[in-house]
């Protein structure tokens, strides 16, 4: 027992003796005084500078522009009643060399006159030979105008066409005769379509039953999407 006294005694003139040097030190003073620096706001350097006002350009000074347009001839002309004018002026110009692959000339079928077109194919192709393969075909946009390619039936195309690329004879109702390439990797025929697609006047809806008559001939028979407003 005495000797937890002599310990407390000992350990409370220890905690007295480090206050006192301590506050000789004055530590605990700059501790709170670098706490309250430390919470306080500083200012932002950005904010804190000052700008120069900026006054109007001389009248004389050229007008302020990109280093990438700086050395065009002219600034480019954002207005659309001007712009709407020069893409007037391009229809119209290329409206006088009849290519059918301009927008307005095209021609969208109604659903009905599409039917009507398909059900006459479909008719048609049960009354040929059966020892002649054929199929329908129906024409969308991209067979007739733009990019004027034709895919074919994948099953057909491997079962009766040839294994290579090569020509393919169309011969129509009237016995006249062109040629296709066909594409075998890519079912379809590509070269010279777009000939007989504008030679026959073909547009959207209307549809096509081809009749192969030899290994690579073929005899196309066209129904009019237009035969349904008749």
């Amino acid at each position: 027992m005495a000797g937890a006294v002599a310990y407390e005694e000992q350990r409370r003139r220890q905690v007295e003796e480090n206050r006192r040097k301590l506050d000789q030190l004055k530590l605990h003073h700059l501790s709170a005084a670098l706490r309250d620096a430390a919470a306080a706001p500083r200012p932002s350097p950005a904010k804190s500078a000052k700008r120069k006002p900026r006054g109007p350009p001389p009248a004389d000074a050229p007008p302020r522009r990109s280093g990438r347009v700086a050395s065009l001839p002219e600034q480019p002309n954002y207005r659309f009643e001007d712009t709407y004018a020069d893409i007037k002026k391009s229809i119209r110009g290329s409206r006088t060399h009849s290519t059918r692959t301009d927008l307005i000339d095209r021609v969208y079928a109604t659903e009905e006159a599409r039917t009507h077109a398909t059900d006459k194919a479909e008719q048609l192709q049960a009354k040929l030979d059966p020892s002649h393969p054929s199929f329908v075909k129906p024409m969308t946009q991209s067979h007739v105008t733009g990019g004027f390619w034709l895919g074919l039936p994948k099953q057909f195309c491997t079962k009766h066409l040839p294994k290579r690329d090569e020509w393919i004879t169309l011969v129509d109702e009237k016995g006249a005769e062109s040629d296709s390439y066909y594409l075998v990797r890519k079912w379809g025929l590509s070269a010279q379509w777009k000939a007989f697609a504008i030679n026959h006047k073909l547009v959207d809806g209307d549809c096509l039953v081809f009749e192969r008559i030899h290994q690579t001939r073929f005899k196309v028979h066209i129904f009019r999407q237009s035969s349904y407003y008749e």
